[in-house]
């Protein structure tokens, strides 16, 4: 059955025009490796696709260079010329921005400023007014935000500096603050001072009743306990 014979012109659903792009790129450059092979003919192909990619085909022990030289001998055209003459002028006019960027940082730092004029030095100065304001501004909100963070640390300080406080205080209003009772009962309590200085007791010695039988050892250990005590 013979195949139908195809119009040419533009294939608008993008998916089918993708697959055929890849399957005619994919024939032409058989049939430039068969034309390459057979004949012994140097060919180059460069394709860009739709989506913008580059698809490239060679002949085996030569490049592309190569095949553009013959072509510009046979035309007698220099496209090297022509190419390297605009990047000449695309690199001159990236140094005049270069130039005039490094000439504006230097009348900032108070340099080069005789060569202006009265309304450049103006302009010149009310530029340097609103950079100032903006470092300003930025510097104030850098300040504010060092700030906020101390507060909050400083309020967390107070906040376990208070309770310290609190915590003083009770054990000040009652010795017994802060100790398990186990159902014991405490025959005396005796106070030492470290060291037999003068002041406020440092340990707490507890003698307990005999009705706590497991506070005991069984080689008769003493039944005395003793409770370090924070300094006051």
């Amino acid at each position: 059955m013979a195949r139908g014979k195809i119009q040419i012109k533009r294939i608008e659903n993008q998916t089918n025009r993708q697959v055929t792009y890849s399957k005619r790129r994919n024939g032409l450059f058989k049939k430039a490796h068969e034309l390459t092979v057979l004949c012994d003919a140097k060919v180059s192909i460069i394709m860009v696709s739709s989506t913008h990619k580059l698809h490239e085909y060679i002949s085996p022990s030569t490049n592309t260079k190569q095949i553009i030289d013959q072509y510009q001998k046979a035309l007698g055209a220099d496209l090297w010329n022509s190419h390297y003459e605009k990047m000449q002028e695309q690199l001159k006019k990236l140094k005049d921005v270069n130039r005039n960027l490094r000439k504006e940082i230097r009348q900032r730092m108070g340099e080069c400023l005789n060569e202006l004029s009265y309304d450049q030095l103006a302009n010149l100065s009310e530029e340097v007014d609103n950079s100032l304001k903006n470092i300003r501004e930025r510097k104030f909100k850098v300040l504010g935000n060092q700030i906020e963070t101390h507060k909050k640390k400083l309020r967390n300080v107070e906040e376990i500096h208070r309770n310290l406080l609190l915590e003083m205080d009770a054990r000040q209003e009652d010795p017994h603050y802060g100790l398990v009772d186990n159902g014991g009962d405490y025959n005396s309590v005796v106070g030492f001072t470290n060291g037999g200085g003068v002041g406020h007791p440092r340990i707490l010695a507890l003698r307990l009743q005999p009705n706590q039988p497991n506070l005991y050892t069984t080689t008769g250990a003493s039944d005395l306990t003793t409770f370090h005590l924070l300094d006051q």
